[in-house]
């Protein structure tokens, strides 16, 4: 059946486009954009789904190239269901998942197992991410080529940073033989020690271990220099500090092929937050919301092209797990169905970035980033779009996230902008109007 977008704002970086039109879809594909396509519509009768697209601003899919959707075996945390659900309903039609599992995605069995499952269960196109070392512990890389071949789009051992600098190198030069980016949670271990908010006057005030601001700038700094060392395509996960957006200044600057991410959390909250919801794990994060100096620094590294990307790290857990004290819960907060709000109030409304700019961080960049497909909205391209009502204003319920994970700093702010639908080759997988 095909599918008509009548009467919305299209706001297409990747094509210029950024106006009045219309986007008609056939099998799957965008087969015509132009400001006015409703004489394609049959007289009468015909199977044309028609979607009033009016007062709202239709962009192509987003894409996540850091989330969390814990398969294999980590279901009550997740599923590809409920987390692929949560995608659609943030404007999302690609998302990276990554190999932090139980087991760990650290052979190409695995990798091919979750796109096998995807493929029957997701609401939106996964990717896979498999693990630079086996088992992410940092010692013997896991076998990359392999896994490209069964599919995976890139390596990273989130969550456990690869310590010894001569394993990372090495890790590095494969990949580049393999062609494909190492996604860096860069985090020197020895500094961080077992801290679990942002080293400083609010750690003191709570009692609890700190973070140290240079455990990450001390690490970006180390492995954006192999990179420029080996030459291989290095991403830096989830900045939080001036520090690490000054290394990376650097090392493009230098001609290093790294690019860089900030999720919307960082964007939007600081250590502030731990102090005022107390020992509320929903604020316990890796790394940890800092301070406001910081948090500037994020914007001005984004909005000077820096920092190349938004990406979500939706990183689900339990409620009960959540509920621990805040020194034994896990990190990590809900971030998908709330990413493409948080990040329009702190840089649209907040004057930083126009929307145009706004959009092509969350889809021209990230596939680039990637070598991802998608992210653009032109005649023969796959119909993956999201719809936003950018004049809704709703309030943070973590109770009606489609997430497993209802934690997330943002419960209870009043946000504007909210995703009015989702189609993914040309098939709506998230609406909540007509």
């Amino acid at each position: 059946m095909a599918l008509l977008i009548r009467g919305g704002r299209l706001v297409d970086p990747a094509t210029g486009r950024d106006g009045r039109f219309d986007v008609w879809v056939e099998d799957g594909r965008v087969a015509a954009v132009a400001p006015d396509l409703a004489a394609r519509l049959p007289a009468e009768g015909g199977s044309v789904e028609v979607f009033e697209a009016a007062g709202c601003v239709v962009t192509p899919g987003l894409i996540d190239v850091h989330t969390h959707l814990r398969v294999p075996g980590q279901a009550h945390k997740e599923t590809l269901a409920t987390g692929t659900a949560a995608a659609a309903a943030g404007g999302f039609t690609q998302v990276v998942t990554f190999p932090n599992t139980r087991p760990v995605i650290d052979s190409p069995w695995l990798v091919e197992a979750v796109l096998a499952r995807a493929r029957e269960e997701a609401r939106v196109r996964v990717h896979v991410a498999g693990a630079l070392t086996r088992g992410q512990e940092g010692r013997e890389l896991a076998p990359l080529a392999a896994m490209a071949r069964a599919g995976a789009v890139a390596f990273t051992d989130d969550g456990r940073p690869v310590a010894d600098a001569g394993v990372f190198r090495r890790a590095l030069e494969y990949a580049r033989a393999v062609g494909l980016p190492v996604l860096d949670h860069a985090e020197d271990p020895g500094l961080s020690g077992a801290g679990v908010v942002h080293e400083g006057p609010v750690a003191l005030a709570l009692g609890l271990p700190g973070i140290p601001a240079l455990s990450e700038a001390a690490a970006v700094a180390r492995d954006v220099a192999l990179s420029a060392l080996t030459g291989a395509r290095l991403h830096v996960l989830h900045l939080s500090t001036a520090g690490a957006v000054e290394a990376v200044r650097r090392a493009k600057e230098a001609g290093a092929p790294v690019t860089a991410e900030v999720t919307p959390h960082h964007l939007a909250f600081t250590v502030a937050e731990v102090e005022r919801l107390r020992y509320d794990a929903s604020t316990k994060v890796n790394p940890p919301l800092r301070d406001e100096a910081d948090r500037q620094a994020l914007i001005e590294g984004l909005r000077s092209g820096v920092i190349d990307l938004i990406a979500t790290d939706h990183a689900p857990h339990s409620p009960d797990e959540k509920s621990l004290p805040y020194v034994d819960a896990p990190f990590g907060i809900s971030g998908l169905e709330t990413a493409f709000p948080l990040a329009y109030a702190v840089l649209v409304q907040g004057g930083v970035l126009t929307l145009a700019e706004l959009v092509r961080r969350f889809t021209v960049e990230p596939a680039r980033a990637l070598g991802l497909p998608g992210g653009r909205l032109a005649e023969g391209d796959p119909a993956d779009i999201a719809i936003f009502d950018l004049d809704a204003e709703w309030v943070v319920d973590p109770s009606a996230l489609r997430s497993k994970g209802k934690h997330t700093p943002a419960a209870g702010r009043r946000l504007r902008g909210r995703c009015a639908a989702t189609f993914v080759g040309g098939r709506r997988v998230w609406g909540d109007r007509p």
